[in-house]
C-alpha cells in the first residue's frame, strides 16, 4: 500500500476546522485509521506529529490540523492567514516580503537578523526550512498543515524550542481523479489561478504530478508621491513536479523539485506616531519639523495613520527565489520495521531594497542581500507492534549564509543631521569658517559631518553543520496506560566570519575619533560633546595668533582638526553609523534534549495526558552594527515545558473538547529589538509562559457545525537586565523637563544613566494575551446536485505591546475580524465556488509589530494590516 494516503477521513462535508489537543499513539495502521468512521459524525483526523501516521486523538502532541481542501474553503492562501484559526500561532510580515516571524505561545523569533534561527520548526514534506522568509510563499496543493504547539526537541530537533508547523503537499496518484484548476478574483485587483494534476507513467508503478500556481495583486498602501495602491502588492508564482515510484508493495520512492519567486512592493509601514512637535514639553520639536523644512512631507500619524499613506523617495523592492530537490524513500522490511531516508537539497536568496529613513527627503537607505544554501539528510527506523512503538534515527544538516548589506547616505542627510544634532556647535562652526577666511584659505573650514555617498557595509559569512542521534518509543502499560519517552543529542559547529566597512566617498578615511554625545552637563573625554568644548576653547588663541602674524600652536590645531575632517559626525551619531571591528569566530555546542509523557485512555472517547518536553535553538552571531558593550555572539536558546491535557469525546451530544494547560521556561532567550539605531539583538536571560488551550467542535444538528478556539497565553520576561529603554515617551512626555521614569532605568556607580534597562517582569512584543475564535456553519442543499453553507467567522486578538520595551506610546488595543463565505459545490460538474470576505468591518489594526523611526526619536511607524477585502473563488476538479 502506497505511503502517501489522504492525511484526513471524514463523514462529514468538509468542516471547516479541525482544531484540536492532543492524544496518545494508538496501535491502529493507517489502513485502519482510513476506515474508521466515529457513529456520533465526529471525524478521525490522521496526523505525523511523531513522524508517523496516527490519530489525531491520540497523539501526546498539542495539535491543530487542517486538510487542502479545509484550507481552499477558508480562503487560507499562505501561513500568515492560518493564525485566525490556530489559538497560540502568531504569524506576521514586517520591513519586507522576504522577513516573516513565527511564534508559538508566545515564544518567537525576529527575522530581522541574518544570524537568527527560528523558534518555530518549519517542515514541507518532513524538509528542514531553515530560513523562515523561504515559508511565505502561497499554500497550493496541500494535502494537510499541522501546527504541534511545544517544545518539538526529540523528533523534529533544534530550533523548536515553541513548537513546529508541518506541510504535506499532495503526492502523486494514478486515480487519474485528483486534478484541478482554480482561480480567484477579487477587490485591489487580486487574481490568483492554481492547477495540479498526476500522471500515471506505469500503472501501479510510477506516477508524476505537476502542480503551478500564481499570484497578482495592487497594493494597500498608497504613497502621496509615487501613486495609489502601490506598496504591499502581489506578485509571486511557483511549480513543483514530482514524482512517485513503487516497484513493490513494499517500496516506494517520492521526489520532490520546486521553484517558487517573489518579487514585489513591499513593505509600507506608515506614521503612527509624528514627533513634530512633542506632546507633552512645549517647545520641543523632533525630526518631521527638520523633514518639513528640507521639502520632505509632513505625515501627521495618529488616526491618519489608517489612511495607509506613507510618503518615501523610492518604493521598497523585494524579491525571492526559493527551490530545492527532495527524496523521500520508505521501505517496509516487515510487518514491524519500516526504514525512511530523507534528502534534500535547499537554496532560497532574497534581496530587499528599502527607503529606511521611511520619509520623502534623500536621508538615506538600506539594501539587503542573502543567500542560504542547505543540505539534509535523515535515515530513520520505525517499528510498529500491538504494545510497542519506537522510532530511531540520525540526522545531518549543513547549511552555508553569505549576507551582503548596505546602509548608505543620501543627498540630505548632511543637512539633516546638522539640524537635529549640530544646532548647538554652530557658534563653533562660525568661528572655524571666520578663522579659514581670516587665513585666507590655509586653515580648512568645517568639512561635512555627514556626507551622501557613505556605505556602511558588511559582509557576514557562516559555515554550519549539525548533526543528531534521536529515539523515541511510545510502550502500552496496560489497557489504559501509555508510556512516551524519547531523547535527541545535537551536535553544532558554526564558523562565522562578519567583515564590517565604512566606505567614505572619494576614498576618503573614516574618522574614528568621536565616541557616542555623552552628557552635556560633564561631557566625557572623546566625546563630540567634549571635542566641542576643547574646539571652542581653542578658537581664540588661533585668531589672537592670526591676529598677531604669528602661527598657531600645534595644539590648537590639532583641538579643531576633527570638525575640519570630512565625516567627523558619523561615529557619534549612533552604532549603526560608528566603525566596528569584524567578528571571526566558531561556535561549538551539543545539547540533549528529551520528552516524557504518560497517557490514560479510560475509554475510547476519553484520554487525559501529562508531558514535559525540552527544546534547543541554536546560538549565532549578531550581523548588525550594535552598540558597543553588546556582545556580538548570542548563546544558544533551551526551553522546558510542561503539559497537562484532556480530550473528551461527547458522541451523544456530538460535540468534542480538548484542553490543555502549559507552563514554558525559556533560557537565554534571543530577543531582537530596534531601538531607532540600531537592532539590539542579546541573550535576555529567563523567559516565562504559562497558559491554557482550549477547542471544541459541536454539531448540535446535521446541518450546523460550531467551532471554538480560545488560547490565555501568559508571558513575561523573568529575567532581561539589558534590555531596550522606552524611545518614543522620552521625546514626548518629560514630565517638567527632567527625564521620564522609565521602570527599568538604572545608574551607574556616578549616578548616570546606563545605556540599557531592566526589562524583567515585562512582556514581549506582538504577543496577545488573550486570542479567541468562533465559527458557525449552516450546511444546506440548494438541489439534488448543489451542497452548500454559509459560515461566520469571528476572532478577538487582546490588547499587547509592540516592542520589547513596553514603552507605553507602543500598544495596541484589542481588535474584533469578522470573515464571511458562502461555499457551493455542483456535485454534476465536480466545481467548487466560494464567495468570501475577510475583516468585513474593515477593522483597523496594527499588525503586530511597530518601530522607533531610525535616527528620529519620538517618531514611531508601524506596519497595517490588510483591510476589507472580498473576492470569488472557483475550482474545477478532473
Amino acid at each position: 500500500m502506497s505511503k502517501y494516503l489522504p492525511s484526513t477521513f471524514k463523514q462529514k462535508p468538509i468542516p471547516l476546522l479541525v482544531a484540536l489537543s492532543l492524544g496518545l499513539s494508538g496501535t491502529h495502521a493507517l489502513a485502519q485509521e482510513q476506515a474508521e468512521v466515529k457513529k456520533s459524525g465526529l471525524e478521525t483526523i490522521t496526523v505525523t506529529a511523531q513522524k508517523r501516521a496516527q490519530n489525531l486523538q491520540e497523539v501526546p502532541v498539542a495539535v491543530t490540523a487542517f486538510t487542502g481542501d479545509e484550507m481552499g474553503e477558508s480562503v487560507i492562501k499562505d501561513l500568515y492567514d492560518l493564525q485566525t484559526n490556530v489559538p497560540g500561532l502568531g504569524a506576521f510580515q514586517s520591513q519586507s516580503a522576504t522577513n516573516s516571524s513565527f511564534s508559538i505561545r508566545g515564544v518567537g523569533t525576529s527575522s530581522q537578523n541574518f544570524g537568527l534561527e527560528s523558534s518555530v520548526g518549519l517542515y514541507v514534506d518532513g524538509v528542514y526550512r531553515a530560513r523562515q522568509n523561504s515559508m511565505i510563499n502561497n499554500l497550493v496543493d496541500i494535502a494537510a498543515v499541522e501546527v504541534l504547539r511545544g517544545p518539538q526537541g526529540t523528533l523534529f530537533g533544534k530550533n523548536t524550542p515553541s513548537g513546529a508547523i508541518l506541510i504535506r503537499t499532495v503526492a502523486p496518484s494514478h486515480d487519474g481523479d485528483d486534478g484541478f484548476v482554480e482561480a480567484t478574483v477579487g477587490n485591489f485587483g487580486l487574481i490568483n489561478y492554481s492547477g495540479a494534476m498526476s500522471f500515471s507513467a506505469i500503472e501501479d508503478v510510477l506516477a508524476f504530478r505537476a502542480t503551478g500556481f500564481g499570484s497578482k495583486r495592487d497594493g494597500i498602501i498608497s504613497d502621496v508621491n509615487l501613486g495609489d495602491d502601490k506598496v504591499n502588492d502581489r506578485d509571486r508564482w511557483g511549480a513543483r513536479l514530482q514524482a512517485l515510484y513503487t516497484p513493490t508493495d513494499d517500496l516506494s520512492i517520492r521526489l520532490i523539485a520546486d521553484y517558487a519567486e517573489i518579487d514585489e512592493i513591499c513593505c509600507g509601514a506608515p506614521v503612527q506616531r509624528s514627533n513634530r512637535t512633542s506632546e507633552g514639553v512645549e517647545g520641543r520639536f523632533g525630526s518631521d519639523a527638520a523633514i518639513s523644512l528640507l521639502g520632505g512631507t509632513y505625515m501627521e500619524g495618529g488616526d491618519a495613520f489608517f489612511n495607509r499613506e506613507i510618503a518615501v523617495s523610492f518604493l521598497p523592492e523585494s524579491s525571492m527565489t526559493d527551490k530545492g530537490l527532495s527524496a523521500e524513500i520508505n521501505y517496509d522490511i516487515d510487518d514491524n520495521y519500516t526504514f525512511v531516508a530523507i534528502s534534500a537539497y535547499r537554496d532560497f536568496e532574497s534581496y530587499d531594497l528599502i527607503d529606511s529613513d521611511f520619509t520623502d527627503a534623500d536621508l538615506f537607505g538600506t539594501k539587503n542581500d542573502a543567500q542560504q544554501s542547505s543540505f539534509s539528510q535523515e535515515f530513520r527506523l520505525d517499528y510498529t507492534s500491538q504494545d510497542l512503538n519506537y522510532i530511531v534515527g540520525v540526522y545531518y544538516f549543513e547549511q552555508e549564509l553569505d549576507l551582503d548589506y548596505s546602509l548608505y547616505t543620501d543627498t540630505l542627510f548632511n543637512p539633516f543631521f546638522l539640524s537635529q544634532f549640530g544646532g548647538a556647535f554652530d557658534p563653533l562652526f562660525a568661528g572655524i569658517n571666520q578663522i579659514s577666511a581670516l587665513s585666507g584659505g590655509a586653515i580648512a573650514p568645517v568639512a561635512e559631518a555627514a556626507p551622501a555617498g557613505t556605505g556602511f557595509d558588511h559582509v557576514a559569512q557562516q559555515d554550519h553543520k549539525s548533526y543528531a542521534i534521536y529515539g523515541q518509543f511510545d510502550y502500552k502499560l496496560n489497557e489504559q496506560f501509555t508510556l512516551t519517552a524519547g531523547l535527541r543529542y545535537t551536535d553544532e559547529t558554526k564558523d562565522i566570519l562578519n567583515v564590517f566597512s565604512e566606505n567614505m566617498p572619494g576614498g576618503e578615511e573614516y574618522p574614528t575619533f568621536f565616541s557616542e554625545v555623552g552628557n552635556p552637563s560633564a561631557p566625557a573625554p572623546g566625546s563630540l560633546i567634549y571635542g566641542a568644548a576643547v574646539a571652542g576653547a581653542a578658537l581664540p588663541n588661533i585668531g589672537a595668533a592670526l591676529m598677531s602674524g604669528q602661527a598657531p600652536s600645534a595644539a590648537d590645531m590639532a583641538a579643531i582638526a576633527p570638525f575640519q575632517t570630512l565625516g567627523w559626525g558619523f561615529k557619534a551619531l549612533a552604532a549603526t553609523t560608528s566603525d566596528r571591528p569584524d567578528v571571526e569566530d566558531s561556535l561549538k555546542d551539543d545539547r540533549i534534549t528529551g520528552t516524557l509523557k504518560l497517557s490514560y485512555q479510560p475509554d475510547d472517547d476519553t484520554l487525559m495526558y501529562a508531558s514535559v518536553g525540552t527544546g534547543y535553538k541554536s546560538g549565532g552571531t549578531n550581523t548588525d552594527r550594535i552598540r558597543a558593550g553588546f556582545n556580538p555572539l548570542f548563546e544558544a536558546e533551551t526551553s522546558t515545558s510542561y503539559e497537562l491535557g484532556i480530550k473528551k469525546d461527547f458522541d451523544e451530544q456530538n460535540l468534542r473538547i480538548n484542553a490543555a494547560a502549559h507552563y514554558t521556561t525559556v533560557e537565554d532567550f534571543q530577543a531582537n529589538t530596534f531601538t531607532g539605531n540600531g537592532f539590539n539583538l542579546q541573550n535576555a536571560g529567563d523567559y516565562e509562559i504559562s497558559g491554557l488551550e482550549l477547542e471544541a467542535t459541536w454539531y448540535p444538528m446535521d446541518t450546523v457545525e460550531v467551532n471554538f478556539g480560545y488560547a490565555l497565553v501568559n508571558a513575561e520576561y523573568k529575567s532581561f537586565e539589558r534590555g531596550n529603554c522606552w524611545v518614543a515617551y522620552e521625546f514626548h512626555y518629560t514630565p517638567d523637563g527632567s527625564p521620564p521614569a522609565d521602570p527599568g532605568q538604572e545608574f551607574d556607580s556616578n549616578g548616570n544613566p546606563n545605556p540599557y534597562c531592566n526589562r524583567s517582569g515585562d512582556r514581549p512584543g506582538g504577543e496577545p494575551q488573550n486570542y479567541a475564535v468562533v465559527k458557525v456553519k449552516k450546511d444546506f442543499q440548494m438541489s439534488d446536485d448543489i451542497y452548500s453553507y454559509v459560515l461566520a467567522e469571528y476572532s478577538y486578538t487582546g490588547d499587547m505591546v509592540l516592542d520589547g520595551s513596553n514603552d507605553p506610546l507602543t500598544t495596541q488595543d484589542a481588535y474584533q475580524i469578522l470573515n464571511l463565505r458562502f461555499f457551493m459545490s455542483f456535485s454534476d460538474y465536480d466545481t467548487d465556488v466560494v464567495f468570501w470576505a475577510r475583516n468585513v468591518l474593515d477593522e483597523e489594526y496594527i499588525n503586530r509589530t511597530n518601530f522607533n523611526t531610525p535616527l528620529q526619536s519620538g517618531k514611531l511607524n508601524a506596519y497595517v494590516a490588510e483591510p476589507a477585502t472580498y473576492g470569488i473563488t472557483v475550482k474545477k476538479r478532473f
